[in-house]
């Protein structure tokens, strides 16, 4: 399991991407939100992240990096239209999460079909454990 610097790190990752066209939408925010309260994040701590974003941590657990990953991916389909700024900044989070390059590669050719771009937890999870075993 995770700590909570860790749980904040990993929602503050999640707000810097989803600002990355400036302004976050109310469909994001409802996600952002719902993903802190599963990690068991007060909104009022969730709401200060907006304001102080934490600094990076790199989680141990190969399967969260993962889950993170995946939720990234989610996020950045809540828009219907993806920009490819935000497919290299996703590709970027992979590498620094330390996520397979070709894996990250195939979840990001994959999306295209599926039904609104999301790739299924299952499918990820065994894209990354081909490149990792």
């Amino acid at each position: 399991m995770i700590n909570r610097l860790e749980k904040l790190s990993l929602l503050s990752e999640m707000i810097a991407f989803a600002r990355l066209d400036e302004s976050i939408k109310s469909i994001e925010y409802r996600f952002l939100l719902g993903v802190a309260k599963q990690l068991e994040v007060s909104q009022e701590d969730f709401d200060y992240l907006f304001e102080h974003p934490v600094t990076y941590m790199h989680l141990k657990s190969h399967s969260e990096r993962i889950v993170q990953f995946h939720r990234l991916v989610l996020l950045m389909n809540l828009n219907k239209e993806i920009t490819p700024k935000e497919l290299v900044k996703l590709h970027n989070f992979g590498l620094r999460m330390g996520l397979s390059h070709e894996s990250i590669n195939r979840v990001l050719d994959l999306m295209e079909s599926f039904p609104n771009k999301i790739v299924p937890a299952d499918f990820l999870i065994d894209i990354f454990k081909l490149q990792y075993n």
